[in-house]
This record gives C-alpha cells, structure tokens and sequence, in this order.
C-alpha cells in the first residue's frame, strides 16, 4: 500500500511541476483536521510538525466522466462524439447492441473503428452497420441500441457507453438510459430500480397494473418499487419518452421462511495489470464479467461486495467517477436482474493529496456533506440509509455546534433476506492512508471502526438476535480482522501495536487499534449468538479461518485487558475480484488459516433453513478452491 501511495504522489507531483496551477474553491475546514490553512493563492497547505509546508494537488486527471460521456449528435450517415478534450487521440470501437432474446446483452464490435483526433470522432451507421451487418433489424424497427467504446492512443481503455439513435434520416440520438437500470435495495414486496439517462426526464415503470412515476426531470433516477407478492419473479418496464426497456427481477422470500437460496461474496475489482478489460480506467472489467455469469449460472438472489471497486484514492471526483461508472458497466447485465450490494472500501477514497515533492500526506475530502469519499460513494451507488447521520457527537467531537465528520448514509446498513441478515460496516470512514505517520492533520485508521458505529452495530446485532425470523447474521466490512496477506501492516493489526490509533482535533482517541478490535470481536461474539460468519476482503487472496479461544491474537507483552470469553467464528476474506494479488504472510494465528489461495475466487453461500454450507470457485477457469460446512 504504501509503494502504491508513494507511486500515486511522485506521479502526482511531476504533473504538478509542469501543468499550470488552477486555484482551488476555498472550503471552511473542519474542525476534526488541525495543522491546514490556506496560502495567499488560495491553496490548501498542510504543515507538519516539523514546520515543513505541503501544498495540495488540485485534479490533473486527463479523463472525466462527464467528458467521456459527451451525448453525441447525429447526422446523415451515423453520429459524431466531440468529448470536450482536444489533447485526447485514441480509437473509437462502436457495434450494436441485440436484445431479442439475449437476457444478458453486451455490444457485438464491429471489425473496424473508427479514429480520435483532437477529441473528436465519427461514426458511419449507415454504411457500416447496415445489410449484412444489420443483426438487430435496425433498418426495419428505425432504432438503434449502439455500444461503444473509448481508448486512446496508447491502448488503455477508458470507458464502456451506450446510446439509443433514431435511424429516420438524419440520424438523431434519442433520450437514452446510459447506464443501468440496477436492482437495488430487493425487499420481499419490492425493490428500488436506478439508473442514468442521458438528458433530464421523467421516468416511470410498471410493474404488472402497478405504475410508479416520477415527479421531477432528471438525469439520475431511484424509483421504489412496492406492494408486491414475496418470492415472486416480476417483470418491471422502464418507460423514458416514447421508448421503453424491460428486465425482471425476483423478489425476496417472506423473512423466516427458511427455502433455499444461494448468494455470493467476493471483492476488490479494481484495475490489474495484463492490459485490456483487465483495466478498463480503474475496474478490472474482465473478472467482474466473469463473476456476473458464474453468479448468474449460479443462480444467485444476490451478490455482496464489499468495497475496493475501483483504483480510486485520487484528488479527482470526475475520475473517480469514471472508474464507478466502469465498475457498474462491467456487471450491468446481469444487475439488471439481482442487486450486486456494495460496501465501502479503502480505495474509495477522494482525497486532497498534499506534497513538497519529498513528503507527502493524506486526507479525506471536505467539506464532508458535499465532497467527502463517503458522499461520492453514496452518488454512485444505492443503499438504504441507516445508523448514526456521522461521528459528530461522539466523545471526541470537539464542537458539537458544528459539522466536522463525514456522513454515513449508505455506507454502513443491513439487509434481510429470508431467515439471514447480512450487516455492512465501514470500516474505513474519514480514512487517512498517513495518519500513522502524520497524525498532526488528523484522521482516522485503516480497518478502525468509530464509536458512533460500533453503537449502531451493537444496537443492530441485538435487534437480529430478538427477531424470530433471523437465524444467521453474516457481518461484512472491507477490512479483515485478522489479515494474513498483503494488510498485516495495517487492517485490524498493525503487527499488533496498539499505539496506532484515530486523532480528532488534535487528540488522539482513547482506545488504540487492538483494543477497538477486542470491542468489535466482544460484540460478535458476546453480544450475539447469530452471527455465523464475518465476510471481510482488501487482502487480495482468499482465505478461511477458525477463530477459537487457543488462537493467539495478541501481541507480546501486550499490557492492556485481553478478551476473556470465545464463542467460535469463521473469518472469510475474499478479496480476488481481479485485483493484483496477494501472497500469504506469517501472522500468530497462520496455524489456523484452513485455506488459502491467491487465485481469482467467488464464494457462494447456500442456505436452505439452518442448514449453510459454502463453495468457492474461480470464475475464470471454474475451479473448485473450496468447500466447507458453516452451520448443520
């Protein structure tokens, strides 16, 4: 991690000396943070304790979303792109998009492309896609559904689109969805659909004789879906100006009523090396595709996965955005149909990136309500809002009277489905990648969970554990507790040094990363006889462990209050979503790692009542990696 950190800021830097510096908008800066101002340009600094002053690195991202999404418009032969850049030179790929009878749809490319130059390119549908070409009846039906693909010059693919063209001479490109639609927040009467369209409108969506209709014009649209039957597959039909799409999705079983199903588990999908959809700007596109049909054959309800989507960790929104975008095209197909629910990762981060060329530090973006990680993540994706509104009021707020933590909404929730529960923690909120390091500005740790979200959680497993319908609890956040490859320098360890620990105002918090750790364990094991399994990823591997009272987990000569009382739990980390792997380290509990593996992996979870059992398969070559017996 921190090689990469160290990449990212010299990379970061270069730039820096040699692009013309743009002022920054002057934000209030919160009063968590100490030792930041701004300079008389207007820049943000920070200043560490040695007196050195780092200036913060404003984007210098050559890609944006929104650029790369430019609406093309149409004209006598097809449609031209102008994607506002006139640096960008690259290849444009186009094909169409078949939809009769395809479930799962993906453009089919065409045998040429055609070039950018100065950020602009062409399209020729007409004498290009036409005739033999024509596999979707374009020439008959008069619209078109056109994939399309951007890269440039060096190869590097930038982005996955979409477009609806009319085929009535000239072409004209139509309201279109340009992303989604997604199944999201699946309920056993009913689900909230999202998507993205490429102007603002009014949408709406019938589900049977059930219409359920916009109020307001937008380009981005959450409609909640309700009243209907559990455990039913349903239809649903998106209308958008005169053109309409329809999917299906299936709705969740009454809760308690303990019939089989399957989900899955994996994450970190972002970008790897080896070229092509292995790095589609930021998301490893080819193993998620992979994971999306092994799911889909695998018949899953729904697909869990917790954080590290993308590259992420830029000064950059607009190419974080860009990488979300990538992320959720990879899996698009087959989201139409079950919901793929994300948590939040350490590479969900949306920082300013402060350096003097030598030293560098890190925060998380402000301000918090309108900039922060938390809130780009929660723009992207779509979660039910639960817990606590932020860590304002804590103990260690310094100013109650004021705004200075980031929000939760979205980022830490839980979910039923059937007789289970799966609760989603955050266990990298207002993270600092240089706080152990730099604890002067502030922030918080890597795999260190706050105390307004430990309440929540507590308050969370004892609400599943009084409900009757609920027989297993599988609990999930991005950092492993007990790492064992790739994070044994940080997550919920820190080699065992306790020392490492948040600081709030200038202060650090009273209890250090082991001692939050125990607290964390006390609630699972203690606070709950439900929770069957904590699901966990960022090391890029996957293995299974046994937690029981003979593991040693603490360091030596460790002087403070150690955890007394063990009920046996299984850990499981699944971090092999396609990004770069990780090998095994020596921790003091190896001897009770039952398996481990660095290949690509899915876990799938098959419930049917009390009983679960589990295998792991890699979704590239079908291997079976795993399989074991969670509860009988």
């Amino acid at each position: 991690m921190v090689k990469i950190i160290t990449k990212i800021i010299t990379t970061f830097f270069i730039i820096i000396s040699i692009a013309n510096i743009q002022a920054q908008e002057k934000f209030a800066i919160p009063k968590s943070y100490t030792n930041l101002s701004y300079d008389s340009t207007g820049t943000l600094i920070f200043t560490t304790k040695d007196g050195d002053i780092l200036p913060s690195i404003p984007n210098t991202d050559n890609y944006s979303l929104s650029s790369l999404r430019s609406i093309p418009v149409g004209t006598e032969t097809g449609i031209e792109f102008d994607f506002q850049n006139t640096d960008m030179s690259g290849w444009l790929y186009y094909g169409l998009i078949q939809t009769d009878g395809i479930k799962h749809p993906y453009p089919m490319y065409f045998h040429s492309r055609s070039k950018i130059d100065s950020g602009k390119a062409k399209i020729n549908i007409k004498e290009n896609l036409s005739g033999l070409f024509d596999i979707t009846g374009w020439e008959k039906s008069k619209l078109i559904r056109l994939g399309y693909r951007i890269s440039n010059k060096a190869g590097e693919i930038l982005y996955d689109g979409k477009i609806l063209v009319s085929a009535e001479e000239p072409f004209q490109v139509v309201p279109s969805i340009i992303e989604g639609p997604f199944v999201n927040i699946l309920t056993h009467s009913g689900a909230t659909i999202s998507f993205e369209t490429s102007v603002p409108i009014k949408t709406e969506i019938t589900v049977g004789e059930h219409v359920f209709q916009e109020a307001v014009a937008d380009t981005h649209h959450e409609i909640p879906i309700s009243k209907l039957n559990d455990d039913m597959d349903y239809e649903y039909t998106v209308h958008y100006g005169k053109y309409q799409d329809t999917y299906s999705f299936h709705t969740a079983p009454e809760p308690g009523s303990r019939k089989p199903f399957t989900f899955g588990y994996a994450s970190d999908g972002r970008g790897n090396a080896g070229g092509g959809e292995r790095d589609i700007k930021g998301a490893n596109a080819y193993v998620m595709k992979r994971i999306a049909v092994l799911s889909s054959y695998k018949n899953a309800r729904f697909f869990q996965f917790t954080g590290d989507m993308i590259d992420g960790n830029k000064a950059s929104a607009e190419s974080i955005n860009l990488e979300y975008a990538n992320w959720k095209r990879a899996i698009e197909p087959f989201a139409h149909y079950i919901p793929f629910v994300t948590g939040f990762g350490n590479h969900e981060g949306y920082w300013y990136i402060f350096s003097n060329g030598e030293k560098w530090a890190i925060i998380d973006h402000f301000p918090f309500a309108e900039h922060s990680s938390e809130v780009l993540y929660a723009k992207n994706f779509v979660n039910s809002v639960q817990g606590p509104a932020s860590e304002d009021d804590a103990v260690y707020d310094s100013d109650p009277n004021s705004t200075d933590f980031p929000p939760y909404a979205e980022t830490i929730f839980h979910y039923i489905y059937d007789n289970i529960a799966v609760v989603v923690l955050n266990a990298d909120y207002w993270y600092s990648p240089t706080i152990w390091r730099t604890p002067e500005h502030g922030g918080n740790l890597h795999g260190y969970i706050m105390d307004s979200q430990l309440e929540w959680f507590k308050s969370t497993l004892h609400q599943l554990e009084k409900d009757n319908n609920i027989d297993h609890v599988f609990v999930t956040q991005h950092t492993p507790v007990f790492p064992n490859g790739g994070h044994v320098a940080n997550a919920m360890w820190y080699y065992g040094d306790n020392s490492k620990r948040p600081y709030v105002a200038g202060k650090s918090v009273a209890k250090g990363i082991i001692e939050n750790r125990d607290e964390y364990l006390d609630i699972i094991m203690n606070h709950s006889t439900k929770v069957l399994a904590v699901l966990t990823s960022d090391e890029h591997n996957y293995h299974r462990m046994r937690l029981t009272a003979d593991m040693p987990i603490y360091p030596e000569n460790y002087g403070k209050p150690k955890l007394t009382k063990y009920r046996p739990l299984t850990f499981i980390t699944n971090g092999t979503a396609g990004a770069p792997y990780y090998g095994q380290e020596v921790t003091p509990w190896t001897n009770w790692v039952d398996k481990f593996s660095s290949q690509y992996a899915v876990l799938f979870i098959h419930v049917d009542g009390k009983k679960v059992w589990c295998e792991v398969i890699n979704p590239d070559t079908l291997e079976l990696i795993d399989t074991f017996t969670l509860a009988e």
